[in-house]
């Protein structure tokens, strides 16, 4: 449906290049700027401040937060391709800053999970990046170019995934950690670890990543002492647990705690 039959409450928004098509069930606030050859399907919500700059995608079930900036030839909110499904109305959701560049590609969920795909905020999306069905992906993460999660994978906050990396099903990236371009991940990377390679091996902790975050050089302290206890010892899992517990007693760094959690929460083992 053209600009000229929109619904009432979409004439005031007078930055809807003609050439694109609304659907009039969408919800669009009138601050959004959308340019020319989009198409916003049935069921979508796009909030105050997002910019859709041309030639993207929009299907619903979805809900798009404010400031977001969509760039073009992306597909935000299409049904997945995951055999499983057979169009059952699941949906999207998105929070605010989002930037999604050329091509980005972004699923909705399942009913076999939670039907729902998630994305935060203030997250990059590069070139070509994928988010599958039922991913859940935190806040402040960097996606660099053909970077790909496949279905129901978490990825926490300030995660770097390098160029023309891969992610398993169901793994699990930890908060602050770091995959190498052309990484290949099939088991979980606790939060802080750096890995690389294919298939993916542990090489460190991102100090630099979290040294960007301001974090402190003692914090960083901490968490090294910490890599080292899982992965210098030789410890088994549960011995390295026992001791990381104890460290975090006598250090008192919230930093080991996500650290610990992110270990207690794998399902498919970490990458040792």
């Amino acid at each position: 449906m053209h600009r000229n039959n929109i619904m009432c409450r979409q004439e005031s928004i007078m930055s809807i290049h003609p050439s694109s098509i609304i659907h009039p069930s969408s919800k669009i606030d009138t601050s959004v700027e959308i340019g020319p050859f989009c198409t916003i399907g049935e069921d979508v919500e796009i909030a105050s401040g997002t910019k859709i700059v041309s030639h993207a995608v929009l299907k619903g079930p979805t809900r798009i937060g404010k400031n977001n900036l969509i760039y073009q030839f992306s597909t935000i909110g299409d049904d997945t391709p995951d055999k499983k499904f057979h169009g059952e109305k699941t949906r999207l959701e998105i929070g605010d800053g989002n930037t999604f560049r050329e091509g980005v590609t972004i699923h909705r969920g399942t009913i076999q999970d939670n039907s729902v795909t998630s994305i935060g905020s203030n997250n990059l999306f590069m070139p070509f990046a994928h988010v599958a069905h039922d991913c859940i992906v935190g806040n402040d993460n960097v996606f660099a170019n053909l970077a790909a999660l496949a279905g129901h994978v978490e990825v926490g906050n300030n995660v770097t995934i390098g160029g023309i990396t891969t992610v398993h099903q169901h793994c699990k990236l930890g908060d602050f950690c770091f995959a190498g371009m052309n990484s290949s991940i099939t088991m979980d990377v606790p939060a802080f670890v750096k890995v690389a390679s294919d298939p993916a091996r542990v090489v460190g902790i991102n100090s630099v990543g979290m040294s960007r975050k301001d974090i402190s050089d003692e914090s960083i302290s901490h968490i090294k002492k910490a890599y080292k206890l899982v992965y210098r010892k030789g410890l088994k899992i549960d011995e390295a647990l026992e001791q990381l517990k104890a460290l975090l007693k006598s250090s008192n760094e919230p930093l080991i705690e996500i650290f610990i959690k992110s270990i207690e929460v794998s399902e498919r083992g970490i990458l040792r």
